[in-house]
């Protein structure tokens, strides 16, 4: 689009048939509905050289006519009258509904993509402006934007759109602020990614208290209402506020997340952690409240307590489970956090975050050969950026880093009713302060 649209050079973008309809959506809503598109068969993943060429010697799988056809006349025939068609559409959203039944209202309200499909507590006025009175921010004041990929429009959204949105989760009032941080701070619980990702929130400081969170037994369980909403919360409104999360139009999970219902939503459990709490390691003060939220939440891989003789072993077994392009959350119970200060003498985070960084590698031939490396590490290495541009010329048999140490994050959570643990694949989005919100 920006090839064709910003530097006027008659472009041709080629997809796979399955992605027709998102395709379709994105250049309309960037007011491009001019944009040629021509179309192969799906999958491309584990075709051979030849099958491949079959499908550019084939059809275009949604005209008929011949693929390279397309995509010569795409590059050569002047636009016509269709090609300019008008492209504007409605982006308001009615702010009240007629009065109807509760069933009728729960229909509508599924009908038009607006829940997660559980059901939801009917956003009426009076449950609006109970939410609302935990702010002291104006109703109407545009806090936040969020888009659901890089390739469609920000929407930009109020305090009162956010409320709405809580109060159709459950939470309760006072959650309110945690929430509105969330909001504004423009992450998505509802990515549109075809790897199946979801979100993950992290909450520290004193609000942990005043919500009587769960940080224990059960936390990242459906135990505790306040960890159950306030993610469920984040979710709605990414769906409702970015402009929709629609399977096959406005997300493209393959085969979808069941994280996605709370967005794994839990409190450190900062007083029987060794270390400093994940807010402070990030430049906030031990008594401010923050969300520290993630993204790609896709993996995890688990274990218990750290063996005396292999420990070291079995940890890099576990990360070597992960594909590199992606970032590691380790979620510890205090139990296994107090080993990796016993058995690594890690008396802080940065200490065990250097260790995996460091002996967590593979030959550089074989990261290479990772379809996302490939992907998304090759480019960028390509056009000069560090520390992937050196990687290139490393030997194949040496061994490269799996992870960079500011792709490696370690919390705490869990009541110590066993050392089990986890790690998480999923990328830090940053934290944001609870407080200003209140």
């Amino acid at each position: 689009m920006s090839i064709d649209g910003k530097y006027a050079v008659p472009t041709v973008a080629v997809h796979t048939d399955i992605f027709y309809p998102v395709t379709q959506s994105v250049v309309r809503m960037n007011g491009m509905p001019r944009m040629r598109q021509a179309y192969v068969p799906q999958p491309i993943m584990g075709k051979t050289p030849q099958q491949l060429r079959a499908y550019i010697d084939g059809p275009d799988m949604k005209t008929g006519r011949p693929f390279m056809q397309e995509v010569i006349e795409g590059l050569t025939r002047p636009l016509d009258s269709q090609d300019l068609r008008d492209s504007s559409f409605d982006r308001s959203t009615p702010r009240f509904l007629e009065v109807d039944t509760e069933e009728n209202l729960q229909a509508m309200f599924e009908e038009n993509n607006w829940t997660d499909f559980l059901p939801i507590v009917l956003p009426t006025e009076e449950r609006v402006e109970a939410m609302l009175k935990n702010t002291s921010h104006a109703r109407d004041e545009i806090i936040g934007r969020m888009r659901p990929t890089n390739f469609r429009e920000y929407w930009a959204y109020d305090v009162e759109k956010v409320a709405v949105n809580a109060v159709m989760a459950g939470a309760r009032p006072e959650y309110f602020p945690a929430i509105l941080a969330m909001a504004a701070s423009g992450v998505s619980a509802r990515g549109s990614t075809t790897s199946s990702a979801a979100a993950m929130c992290v909450v520290n400081g004193p609000i942990r208290h005043e919500l009587q969170m769960n940080s224990g037994t059960g936390a990242m369980g459906p135990y505790n209402h306040a960890n159950a909403t306030i993610g469920r919360a984040w979710g709605l409104l990414s769906t409702n506020l970015q402009g929709g999360s629609t399977p096959g139009l406005t997300y493209l999970g393959s085969q979808g997340n069941n994280y996605a219902y709370t967005s794994i939503t839990f409190a450190e459990n900062e007083e029987r952690s060794p270390w400093e709490p994940f807010h402070v390691q990030h430049g906030f003060k031990p008594d401010q409240s923050t969300v520290s939220l993630f993204g790609g939440a896709r993996a995890t891989s688990f274990t218990l307590g750290l063996r005396e003789n292999y420990w070291e072993k079995h940890v890099l077994n576990l990360v070597r489970g992960f594909d590199p392009h992606t970032e590691l959350v380790f979620v510890l119970d205090p139990i296994t956090a107090r080993q990796f200060v016993d058995r690594g003498s890690f008396d802080t985070k940065e200490k065990l975050i250097e260790w995996v960084h460091r002996n967590a590698t593979m030959e550089a031939a074989e990261y290479w050969d990772y379809q996302l490396i490939q992907n998304y590490i090759y480019p960028r290495a390509t056009y000069g950026e560090e520390p992937f541009a050196s990687r290139l010329a490393v030997p194949s048999e040496e061994m490269l880093p799996m992870f960079l140490e500011d792709e490696i994050h370690v919390t705490v959570v869990g009541g110590e009713t066993n050392g089990y643990w986890r790690i998480f694949a999923a990328g830090y989005r940053g934290t944001f302060n609870v407080d200003e919100w209140r």
